[in-house]
Parts: structure tokens; sequence; C-alpha cells
């Protein structure tokens, strides 16, 4: 399926100089979506996931219909101050900001084979400091999944040490 047809650039937001890939678009088209997701869930099949793990939001939007299908947990990744158990954290550089991420402590066993899934992988940051959080609890990266890669802005240099999988490039 050709997914490009289905995402919205919307010039200078958030704020002036980005051309934001907006997915809702996508999300908003049955056919499309349900696509997109099935890819992802044989990647993750693939890839012999036993969580999926997505950073906050829309890391939910894909990680949740994806653990759905294959019937296994899904963990989220959080802004601080998000999560009410005892978390670990990681500060990581945004393309437009700086933040910190966390994890529930007890959410990732060690060993445990992980995907990690996002709307977009653009500078990588987010990606990476995800990953930071589920291997400093154990858990083995065994891919990473997008719906869109921003490839100028070279995020997949972060990445080189992983498998990746992007549905549309920009």
């Amino acid at each position: 399926m050709d997914y490009k047809k289905h995402i919205k650039i919307v010039e200078d937001w958030p704020k002036e100089g980005i051309k934001f890939k907006d997915i809702t678009p996508l999300m908003e088209n049955g056919a499309a979506f349900k696509s997109a997701v099935d890819e992802i869930v044989q990647y993750a099949k693939n890839k012999e996931a036993d969580v999926v793990v997505g950073p906050e939001a829309r890391g939910f939007i894909i990680g949740c219909p994806v653990s759905y299908a294959l019937g296994i947990g899904f963990v989220p990744v959080r802004k601080e101050g998000k999560l009410p158990r005892e978390v670990i954290k990681v500060d990581y550089g945004l393309e437009y900001g700086e933040n910190v991420l966390t994890i529930h402590k007890d959410a990732i066993k060690p060993g445990q084979r992980v995907l990690i899934t996002d709307d977009l992988l653009a500078t990588g940051g987010t990606i990476e400091a995800t990953i930071k959080l589920v291997e400093q609890l154990g858990g083995v990266v065994v891919g990473c999944a997008f719906l869109v890669e921003l490839t100028y802005l070279n995020g997949l240099e972060k990445l080189e040490d992983y498998d990746v999988q992007t549905l549309i490039s920009y």
C-alpha cells in the first residue's frame, strides 16, 4: 500500500521551518491503518518479540494494536511524572527541545525480547532513550518499527546496532 498518500505535510508546525508529517489521516483510514499495523505485526512475529514498548504518545497508537494482535504485553514509556510506580529515567534531546523519559522499574524482565514502536523516526533521540531504558532493565531490543522515517535527520545513525523497519521514508 502507498502509505504516503495518507500522510499530510503541515508547514511550520510546531514551529517555523518544520514540515510536520501528520499521521492522523492514515489512522482515520481503517484499511490503511490496519495494513500498516499488520506489516509491523509481521515484523514483530519474525523478530519473536515477547513485549512491545512505545514512547508516549504516538508510540502507544502504534504499539498497542501491535501488542494486541500478537497477544503480548505493551509497556508504555512516559515523560517524567506520568507513571505511578517506581521508575528509571533517562534524559534525551528532541528534534526541537529536551526531555526526560521514564519506564516502570519492573516493566521489562531480563532477557525479554522487546520490539520498540513509534510513529516517526526523526533524529533518533526518543528511540535511543527508550532503548537505554529497556536495556537498563535487561531487555533485548530485537527491532524498532516506525510508520515514518525522516532520512534527512539521520536518526538511523543512532540505531545502527539495531534492526529497523520503516513503512514510509522522507
